[in-house]
This record gives structure tokens, C-alpha cells and sequence, in this order.
């Protein structure tokens, strides 16, 4: 699935108008559970770790909406450089640490001795890998969540796999979970379009695998 910008009716209007609004209210809500949370009971700190984590995936989702917004007015934004897609997944796999171990579960990176280098723009392939963290915090069952990078002759896949349910069988290359909006997938699909990337899922017998595959840089890996 390969969505280019300047499909901006892919996004109605009045959706982005509504991130833009929640943003300031959702960031309060987290604000207020961290607070809470440090004198809480041990049988409440459950409940307001849940609202910390569903505050901050939906921070996640209006900030990239707002963010598709400002490049889809203006490709002009969009720069692209050589990026480690290794240490990016590293990054983002320590920023979600804490929310998969405050649910009993783990993110970690598949490290590579010489990762090849992608040609990308690193806020949005940050923002695609943050939103794979997300579907596999939500819907995955348990256990651990990995970032895997691949090299072929098409380009390079940086995916993460996890145990979450798996989705029908379907002719496009991009399926969601079931009972999922797939709006994270929706906006890292247009994303990797702007860098004319790609974004697909691999069906496993035990799981999922979201992955965005990228041009590969023409500078040599990193030893």
C-alpha cells in the first residue's frame, strides 16, 4: 500500500479539526494521572496507568494528524536524510518501555551489526514506528513486542512483530487488527508515502508483523 500526499479528502477536515481541539484536554487528563498517581493506592494505580496510556496513544494520534495536516499543505516541510532505522527503533523502543512493562510486557530491538541505512524523514518514521508500538500495546495479548530490520533487492523493511490477533486474510498489503480503527495505520501508510515508502503486515501462525519499508541510502551502512 503505497498512499502519496496530496490526498488530503483521506482525512476529513473536521477529524483534524477535532485533534487539533483534544490535544489541549487530552495533555491535561495525563498531566493530572501522573500527578495522581504518585499517592495512589496500590489497587488505583491500575486504572490511572490505563488512562496514562490511553491519553498518551491518543496525544500520539492528534499530533500526527495535525502534523499530516502541515505536510499535506506543504511538501515544501518535508526534508529527507540517511537514517539509522536501528537506532530510531532503539529510541522508540526505550520511550515505550515503560508503558509495556507497566503492563507486564516488553519491547526490544533485534540489533544488527551493520543496520542498513534508509532514506527517510526522521520525524515521520518515528511517528509510523511509535504508531506500530501502539497496535501492539493495544491489541496485542501479552509477551514480547520486536522491532526487526531486513534488507532485499526492494528496499529495507523495519517491522515489529508481536502476538497480537490476527487479522483475515486480505488482498491489500496493509491489514488491521479486528475491532480497530486503524487510523495509527492509516496515517503511517500516508507517511511513508511521503517518503516514498510503503507500509504493509505479514500474517504469522502466532501474530503479526507491521512493518514500512524505505529506499535504501546510497551511503554504506553503519559498521
Amino acid at each position: 500500500m503505497n498512499e502519496r500526499s496530496g490526498d488530503f479528502s483521506t482525512f476529513d477536515s473536521s477529524l483534524i479539526a477535532a485533534a487539533h481541539e483534544l490535544k489541549s484536554p487530552m495533555a491535561l487528563i495525563r498531566q493530572l494521572a501522573l500527578e495522581l498517581e504518585t499517592d495512589a493506592l496500590p489497587e488505583q494505580r491500575e486504572q490511572l496507568q490505563q488512562m496514562i496510556l490511553t491519553s498518551e496513544r491518543s496525544l500520539r494520534l492528534t499530533t500526527s494528524l495535525t502534523r499530516y495536516k502541515q505536510l499535506n499543505e506543504s511538501l515544501s516541510l518535508l526534508e529527507v536524510e540517511p537514517i539509522n532505522p536501528q537506532q530510531l527503533c532503539e529510541e522508540v523502543a526505550h520511550e515505550l518501555w515503560p508503558l509495556f512493562d507497566a503492563h507486564g510486557r516488553t519491547i526490544e530491538v533485534d540489533t544488527r551489526r551493520a543496520p542498513p541505512l534508509v532514506v527517510a524523514n526522521r520525524d515521520l518514521l518515528r511517528r509510523i514506528l511509535l504508531h506500530f508500538g501502539d497496535n501492539a500495546l493495544q491489541y496485542a495479548h501479552s509477551g514480547r513486542a520486536q522491532f526487526r530490520i531486513q534488507q532485499s533487492t526492494s528496499g529495507v523493511r523495519v517491522g515489529l512483530r508481536d502476538d497480537g490477533p490476527i487479522a483475515p486474510t486480505a488482498k491489500t498489503p496493509l491489514i488491521g487488527r479486528p475491532a480497530s480503527s486503524g487510523l495509527g495505520l492509516q496515517l503511517s501508510a500516508q507517511f511513508a508515502g511521503m517518503m516514498n515508502g510503503t507500509i504493509g503486515s505479514v500474517r504469522h501462525q502466532s501474530g503479526m508483523t507491521f512493518y514500512v519499508q524505505m529506499l535504501p541510502s546510497e551511503q554504506l551502512a553503519l559498521l
